[in-house]
Parts: C-alpha cells; sequence; structure tokens
C-alpha cells in the first residue's frame, strides 16, 4: 500500500467559526480522525462530531473538523456509509464528495463538510450518534491529459474553481 495522505483537525479557531452549535469548543474536543475498520478497508470512516437525528427528507451539514494532506496526483472521495445508505438511504446532496489535494491549502484549512439527507422512502428516522461513523472516504490516484494546461490555485471550498 502505498502512504500518500495524512488525517489532521482544523485549528480549533476554525471549527469554532465552521460549528454552528452551542458547544462547538466541547465538540471540537471530542473530533475523531477518520480511520480503517479493518487492515482490509479501502474506505476510512468519518466519525460524528456530534449527535443528530434527521427525519426522512430532511438535511443537515456536517462540519467533521477535519481537513486533509495527501500527495499531489491524488483525490479523496466521500460517499455514506454503506450500512446507513442500505438501511436509511442516507445520501451526500452532491452524491460523492471530491476533496482534492490542493483544497489543505485553502483558506478554510480544508475543512470538510457533509453534506447529508435522510432520503428514505419508508418513513424510517435516522439517528447518528457523536463518535460513530457516517460517511466513508477512499483514496484514488488519477491522471491528468497530456494537453492539460491548468495552473490556477484554489482559495476556497465549494465553486472555488469556478
Amino acid at each position: 500500500m502505498k502512504r500518500i495522505a495524512m488525517f489532521e483537525k482544523v485549528s480549533r479557531k476554525r471549527y469554532l467559526t465552521d460549528c454552528p452549535r452551542e458547544n462547538a469548543g466541547e465538540i471540537y474536543e471530542g473530533i475523531r480522525l477518520p480511520a480503517r475498520a479493518t487492515a482490509g478497508s479501502a474506505g476510512y470512516d468519518f466519525f460524528m462530531p456530534y449527535g443528530l437525528t434527521l427525519k426522512p427528507g430532511e438535511t443537515a451539514t456536517v462540519p467533521t473538523g477535519v481537513r486533509v494532506k495527501m500527495d499531489e496526483g491524488w483525490v479523496l472521495q466521500l460517499f455514506p456509509r454503506s450500512g446507513l445508505g442500505f438501511k436509511f438511504r442516507l445520501q451526500l446532496n452532491n452524491t460523492v464528495g471530491i476533496i482534492d489535494s490542493d483544497y489543505y491549502d485553502s483558506e478554510n484549512e480544508g475543512h470538510i463538510f457533509a453534506k447529508i439527507t435522510n432520503d428514505s422512502n419508508e418513513g424510517k428516522t435516522i439517528v447518528l450518534e457523536a463518535g460513530k461513523g457516517f460517511m466513508q472516504g477512499v483514496f484514488l490516484e488519477y491522471g491528468i491529459t497530456m494537453d492539460d494546461a491548468a495552473e490556477s490555485a484554489r482559495n476556497g471550498g465549494l465553486g472555488s474553481t469556478g
């Protein structure tokens, strides 16, 4: 296996800015960095920083408190944990989250957010407990075209590249 990345917490100041909860400082102290469950797991589980209940059709934005520094030529793709998708139709609103290697140096410290929806069509409410896995990230290597000419630098998150 290639070792190409390192998860870190964003700064306390960044998290307090991004987290709308009154107890954001306490939440920050409890943030767990993503981890694989087994040696054969491809995905790194991301853990809920605080508890959240979503009724069918409800959406929430979760500031994970996590950033990732990775080698150039790699991307982190984010997906709902398969069990939550299967049992509750938990969805990431952008279908698959894409974290580029240059996002780490963004003005928001590369803070990874997840916008999630309980898309249950069976009337199921989902309870996401603090510290429990809710999405997973998989690192993938990628290539570029022979005539690629991209030279600009990123300075933000969603929509920052045009």
